[in-house]
């Protein structure tokens, strides 16, 4: 009897088992272990200062500590009116720019880059020209202002009234791109003969933008509104390079409480509930949103 090795469909097997070795490994190692960690961290108090030592049990006290931090809620608020405002704000740019940008324009594909060029760049560059616009004294956006007669112009990212909205105008410019993109390529599955027959019917262009374009696009606005709502509940780099949470916790997000409650005041253990806490609402969202569009496309 012939040894294991020598059979051809056997060396097959070990050969594709060992190509995909290394990127198992890494996510064993980057991805899960970590998630499972951080799901043991929940139920412990970590001093990670003392290694595993630190460690202590406290079961559920993390969790109930989240009703005596006013910061957890101060930071679930501002994640919710950074998402309300900017998740609809980047859709309907980002389709109205994609209508436009699907018809015959001048300097079409040179439009499609330039838009998309900000979601493609550092973020931490981007926050860092958008501090620099934002400067209170300083600032093209404020010297603009004075020059056409406002004489007080907002404090943007130095005033707790304006500093949240300042990021967000940030972060839409951002991800403007990314939902033209996405809607582009969704526009340019939907069959022109449908168009055509509008016509012949005496459909308006709103008529068909209401009647055909958005529900052939619901598949992609799922997407699209998943992705930016995900992205807009972990924003961290605008928040950490412009204000820091400040002025007064107006721009304090989860995940920026999660960072600081981790790594500067070393609650390891709290800054895991948190994190799953987000993790738990971002889900919920999702499966709502989920659940949303079957109904959607069997409406539409």
């Amino acid at each position: 009897m012939k040894p294991l090795w020598h059979n051809a469909r056997i060396r097959e097997q070990i050969a594709g088992y060992l190509f995909i070795l290394p990127n198992f490994a890494g996510y064993l190692i980057f991805v899960l272990f970590p998630i499972l960690f951080s799901l043991y961290l929940v139920f412990v108090d970590w001093e990670y200062l003392k290694g595993l030592a630190g460690i202590r049990w406290v079961g559920l006290d993390n969790f109930m500590a989240l009703g005596d931090d006013p910061k957890f809620f101060k930071a679930l608020k501002n994640n919710t009116v950074f998402t309300l405002l900017s998740v609809p704000s980047s859709m309907l740019i980002g389709l109205l720019l994609a209508i436009v940008l699907n018809k015959y324009v001048y300097f079409r594909n040179t439009l499609r880059t330039l838009i998309f060029l900000p979601y493609m760049s550092t973020l931490v560059a981007v926050s860092v020209v958008w501090s620099i616009l934002y400067n209170s004294r300083t600032g093209p956006i404020n010297q603009f202002l004075k020059s056409i007669g406002v004489d007080h112009p907002p404090g943007w990212l130095s005033s707790p009234n304006s500093a949240l909205y300042a990021i967000i105008i940030m972060s839409v410019w951002v991800t403007i791109g990314y939902a033209m993109i996405l809607f582009l390529a969704g526009l340019q599955g939907i069959s022109k003969e449908l168009y055509e027959a509008a016509e012949i019917d005496g459909a308006s262009k709103l008529r068909q933008l209401v009647q055909i374009t958005v529900p052939m696009l619901t598949p992609t606005t799922f997407l699209v509104t998943i992705t930016l709502i995900i992205w807009s509940f972990q924003v961290f780099g605008p928040v950490a390079v412009m204000t820091q949470g400040g002025p007064i916790d107006s721009t304090m997000v989860l995940s920026y409480h999660i960072y600081l409650l981790a790594f500067r005041f070393y609650k390891m253990g709290y800054a895991a509930a948190v994190s799953w806490v987000l993790f738990a609402i971002i889900f919920v969202i999702t499966m709502i949103q989920w659940q949303g569009q079957k109904r959607w496309q069997q409406h539409f």
